[in-house]
Order: structure tokens, then C-alpha cells, then sequence
């Protein structure tokens, strides 16, 4: 090679075209040699030969500034048509200038990431980030490392540009400024062994407080892997990256576009078994207020056997209150000698305004109305007859400590402090207000054990859900903000609701109410059944007149006043009822029970007003 002119190596014509310039005077001179062919082989090849070099031509030597095309030899390699690629060679580009189109340079695409991860040979993945933050403007990505029982740690972040990567608790946080900011970090833990291969993942994006407009990322491991999955989108969804193919080279490469603040991309490479060291590290996830522990769960099966065992006492409770009310009676004797006179003994030491509301557990206007002829009979009230259609309800004594608390609203509402005298029809035109004489009842027979509360009430039962439910609402905050079992507080909250609720399905009356509403219902026999013959002559008048109050409260008063129609009221020795004045010269019977409807139905309407 040395033994060339020099252009023959930097010489810009191809040597294809040098062989053929040179080939028309090769074929000149060897039809001379072909005549010399009997001098012997060997002379006429030196002929030929000094022939060819004699008919050369010359070429003018090339610029020095001129360009060099260099042709390296190939080395040995496939064959071609074997399927193995086949090396090619590439000219040099020329070392000089040349003038041309001037190049255009691209703005750089705000709100893009461009990632590069590798595997490494002890089984780090470093990362790094290129991130263009638009101008005047901010980027922040929190990256969870904990995914399940997943761990994943980070270190040796760095930021160049503007902007911080720290780890802070179980998150990596990247905060990065306008500008372009390129971050680098390596992450332990993302090579899991799982049997028959191992599997790297990550998340190369994910808590990003914008949308990442253009992503690319590229994944370089040992040996090419298999199997790419990434997964764009909300976590938890299923939905697939714009691309994810492994070039020939062996990376895989991702495209993805618009990706929401907050989404994530989650990446995953199947990689041989045993490529490289396993450095996936899972922890059991810390169980968090509301997981289910061994005290949560005792104390949700013990809430699960309290609400069996109430629904149980709750269907007791209305089967045996059922049973009883139902039950059937005999007459209750309610007539007693006491000094030698008969007189009238209520079960249970019942008022007739009770009597009315343990039987259908409301205080209504007949109830009332009963109280206010009670309080006439027993010689508190005067009752005259006024008019046609009027009554005068006068004050003959006043409320003492005999009375109840019920007796003094019901008599407080007719006749206030310093009233002495109110007619009916002065009650019908402006009703007293008996809300205060209702809830007194209810009081009393509350605290006599015969309501266990008043209708629309809590009760004692509905009091403790109430209180139970509020102790495990506090009891499941406090749980949950220092030593987690926030579900035993839950289940104490959900106790206390199921007995609140509960306990409106309760029975209102108590089990000494059912039996009472049996006495009263004997009560009732009696008003039927009794015979005035039986009663004597004198005492007729007081057991008539004690039990009419009853028979109002509970529906007998027809039956009652016809039973004593012929009562002589004059045979205890006196003209008339003690408690009830009329403007008759002389008293009458069938007269008086007409006039006592009509009293009983104007008071009844009065306090049903309120």
C-alpha cells in the first residue's frame, strides 16, 4: 500500500469507476500479447504486465481540502441469507463545514417528563427524571412506597435544577419549579422473586399535582425481560399505556399523553430467574384504625350476640304483653265494707283518668273528662246545671296533697289561682291549654310501673341507646386517633342505636300495666254485671257516683246509667246527688242521664281541642 500515490487512498471516484477507465486501454494492449503467445507464459505475462502499466493514465491530484470517504473492512460475521443481521458499513460523515439550512431548534414541551430507568447488576433501579415545569408555575409529585404490603425505599435523590426530592414518611416527594429540573434517585425493593422469573415495578408516575402532558420512559435491564404490563390511569384501574413495546434492542419503552393529576403509571418487567439479586421487601401493612383486630372483633361478636339476644327479649316482651292484654277475665269485685258501709275500691289504687290511659296508653279528652267528674264526686268541684246546654263547674275545695299531680293540671287548667267558677260554655269558647295535665299523666303512670314511657317518649331503654350510642361515637374517635380498634367503638355505637331503636318497639306498657289493664278490663265486667239489689239502699248513691267516673273512662257509662235508672237518691236521707245540682224542683233519674251525656260530650270536646 505504500508503494500507491497518495490519491489512490483519498481519491473521491469509487473504484469501480477507476477499473473501468483503466479497463479500455487494458483491452489495446493485450491483443499484442496474444501474438506473442509462443514465446512462453511466463514472458508474456511480464509483457502484459508492463503494457498496462505503460497505458495508465494520469489523473490531476486531488484538492487537499477535498473530503475522504474511509472503508473500513468488515469484520467476519453472519453470512448472509442466514437470518443473523448483516453488519453494514457506514461512510464517515465529512469533518468540513458545509453550508445549508440552518437547524431549527423545538421549545421544550411544558408539564412533559422524560424517564430513564435501569436495572442495575445488584438489583438497584436508578431513575432518572427529566421534568419541564411551565413557567411561573410549580410541579409536585408524591410517590407512595408502600403499595399493599409492598415497601419500596429511596435514596440518594438529587435535584439539578430547581427544586428538592426528599423522602418524608412512606412518601418520596418531588417539588420542582419552572424550568427544566432533571432528578435522579435509586429505589430499592423493586425486584420481586416469583418462582419461575423475577418481576421489576415501579411507579414511574404517580402523584402528580398537574397533568403530565407527554410522557416517556425507557426500562434497560441486564438481559431483555418479557411480559411488559403498565397500567395508566386512576389506581385500581386496568386501563393500558398509549405504547409499551421492547425495541430490538431489549428496552422497553413507554409513550403516554395527558395523564391526569393524581393518575398514575404503574410498570412491571418479567426479567429471567435469577438475573440479579431479589430486593423486594414486604412488610405486613400496619392495620389501621378500622382493620379488624382481635379486640374489634370480640367486641363486634358480642354486638352481633347482643342483637340476637334483644331481638329475642323484644319478641318476649310483645308476646307476653299480647298474652296478657288478651288473657280473658272474670268481673273484678271492686265493692268493700269498710265501717259498715259498702264502698268502691279501684284495682290498684287506679284513677279513672288512669284506668282510661293504661288501657289504650292515651291521655285523651274522655280521660279528662273523667278526671274532672272525679274530682266533682270526691267533693273538690261543684257541678250545677246553668242552662239547656250549660253547666257551672264551681270550686269547693282546693287541690291538697291527696290529690295527684295529674288531678292538680287537670284542675289547675279549669279553674287557675283565683278562679273560683268557670262555665262550660266559657271553656268551650276558649279551651284551656291541659298539654301540662296530659304530660303529668303520663308521669304518673310512668312512676307507678305501669307505662314504661309515654308514647313518643325515650324511656329508660331509649335514654341508655341514646347514651351508649353517643359513648361509642367519642369511644371510636378517641380509638382511632391513639390505639387504633376503632371498630369496638363502632360496635358500641351501633349497641346503643340497635337498643334506641329497640326500644321503640318495645311494649309501652310494663308487665305490672298488663296485669293492671286486666283488673280494669274486670273493672269493666263489673260495670256490666253488677246489680244495684245487691248494693244497699244507702250506699247506692256513693258506689253509683264513685264508679261513674269509670264507666266514662271506659266506655260503660250507657250501660251504668241504665243499670241505675231507678236510683232513689234521696235514700241516704238527702234530696239529690251530693256533687251535681239541677234546676228541677225534684231529681230525675232518666232526666239526669240524658243532661249527663251532654256534659260528658262538651268537656270530652273541650280538651280534645288541645
Amino acid at each position: 500500500m505504500d508503494a500507491k500515490a497518495p490519491w489512490a487512498a483519498e481519491s473521491s471516484f469509487p473504484r469501480s469507476e477507476i477499473h473501468k477507465i483503466a479497463g479500455e486501454h487494458i483491452g489495446a494492449r493485450l491483443s499484442f500479447a496474444g501474438v506473442l503467445k509462443n514465446w512462453g507464459a511466463a514472458a508474456a505475462i511480464t509483457v502484459a504486465g508492463m503494457s498496462l502499466f505503460a497505458a495508465q493514465p494520469t489523473f490531476p491530484s486531488p484538492p487537499t481540502d477535498a473530503p475522504t470517504i474511509s472503508f473500513p473492512a468488515p469484520l467476519p460475521g453472519p453470512v448472509p441469507g442466514s437470518g443473523a443481521p448483516v453488519p453494514s458499513i457506514d461512510p464517515s460523515p465529512p469533518t468540513a463545514s458545509r453550508p445549508g439550512r440552518p437547524a431549527v431548534e423545538h421549545p421544550p414541551l411544558p408539564r412533559s417528563v422524560n424517564i430513564q430507568l435501569k436495572v442495575e447488576r445488584d438489583g438497584r433501579l436508578t431513575v432518572t427524571e427529566q421534568v419541564i415545569v411551565q413557567a411561573k408555575d410549580t410541579m409536585t409529585r408524591e410517590v407512595p412506597l408502600r403499595i399493599g404490603d409492598r415497601v419500596f425505599s429511596v435514596r440518594d435523590a438529587k435535584v439539578d435544577g430547581s427544586g428538592t426530592a426528599d423522602v418524608v414518611g412512606e412518601k418520596f416527594v418531588i417539588r420542582l419549579n419552572e424550568g427544566v429540573s432533571t432528578v435522579q434517585y435509586t429505589v430499592d425493593g423493586a425486584v420481586a422473586d416469583l418462582g419461575d422469573h423475577q418481576q421489576v415495578r415501579w411507579q414511574v408516575a404517580n402523584g402528580w399535582s398537574t397533568t403530565i402532558v407527554f410522557l416517556r420512559a425507557s426500562l434497560l435491564t441486564p438481559e431483555p425481560g418479557d411480559d411488559p404490563v403498565c397500567l395508566a390511569g386512576a389506581s385500581g384501574s386496568e386501563d393500558q399505556c398509549d405504547s409499551a413495546l421492547i425495541d430490538v434492542s431489549g428496552i422497553l419503552r413507554i409513550i403516554q399523553s395527558d395523564l391526569d393529576a393524581g393518575h398514575r403509571i404503574d410498570l412491571s418487567l418479567n426479567l429471567p430467574a435469577g438475573l440479579v439479586p431479589t430486593t423486594a421487601r414486604f412488610e405486613e401493612a400496619k392495620a389501621g384504625p378500622f382493620a379488624l383486630t382481635p379486640v374489634s372483633g370480640v367486641a363486634l361478636g358480642g354486638l352481633a350476640l347482643l342483637l340476637l339476644g334483644g331481638f329475642g327479649a323484644l319478641w318476649l316482651a310483645r308476646g307476653r304483653e299480647a298474652t296478657a292484654v288478651s288473657a280473658p277475665v272474670e268481673p273484678v269485685d271492686v265493692l268493700a265494707t269498710e265501717d259498715g258501709r259498702v264502698v268502691f275500691a279501684s284495682p290498684d289504687g287506679v284513677l279513672p283518668g288512669q284506668a282510661g290511659t293504661v288501657v289504650d296508653e292515651v291521655v285523651d279528652g274522655r280521660d279528662l273528662a273523667a278526671t274532672v267528674l272525679d274530682l266533682a264526686v270526691r267533693n273538690y268541684l261543684w257541678i250545677t246545671e246553668v242552662a239547656a246546654d250549660d253547666w257551672q263547674l264551681v270550686r269547693r275545695n282546693p287541690a291538697d296533697d291527696a290529690l295527684t299531680a295529674y288531678e292538680r293540671a287537670v284542675y289547675a287548667a279549669v279553674l287557675p289561682d283565683g278562679t273560683d267558677s268557670v262555665t262550660v260554655s266559657a271553656l268551650r269558647a276558649a279551651a284551656p291549654d291541659v298539654s301540662a295535665a296530659r304530660a303529668a299523666a303520663y308521669a304518673d303512670a310512668v312512676d307507678r310501673g305501669w307505662l314504661s314511657r309515654a308514647p313518643g317518649g325515650l324511656g329508660r331503654w331509649g335514654l341508655i341507646g341514646l347514651l351508649l350510642t353517643v359513648l361509642g361515637l367519642a369511644t371510636t374517635v378517641v380509638l382511632a386517633l391513639t390505639a387504633g380498634h376503632a371498630l369496638a367503638g363502632v360496635a358500641l355505637a351501633i349497641a346503643g342505636v340497635a337498643v334506641f331503636l329497640g326500644a321503640r318497639f318495645l311494649p309501652v306498657r310494663t308487665q305490672r300495666g298488663a296485669a293492671l289493664v286486666q283488673q280494669v278490663r274486670g273493672l269493666s265486667g263489673y260495670l256490666r254485671a253488677v246489680a244495684p239489689d245487691s248494693i244497699p239502699v244507702a250506699d247506692r248513691e256513693l258506689v253509683f257516683s264513685r264508679s261513674l267516673p269509670y264507666a266514662v273512662a271506659l266506655g260503660e257509662s250507657d250501660a251504668w246509667l241504665t243499670r241505675f235508672a231507678a236510683l232513689d237518691v234521696a235514700a241516704d236521707g238527702t234530696p239529690g246527688l251530693y256533687w251535681y245540682g239541677t234546676q228541677d224542683e225534684t231529681y230525675d233519674q232518666p232526666r239526669f242521664a240524658e243532661r249527663f251525656h251532654a256534659l260528658v260530650d262538651a268537656l270530652t270536646g273541650i280538651f280534645t281541642k288541645h
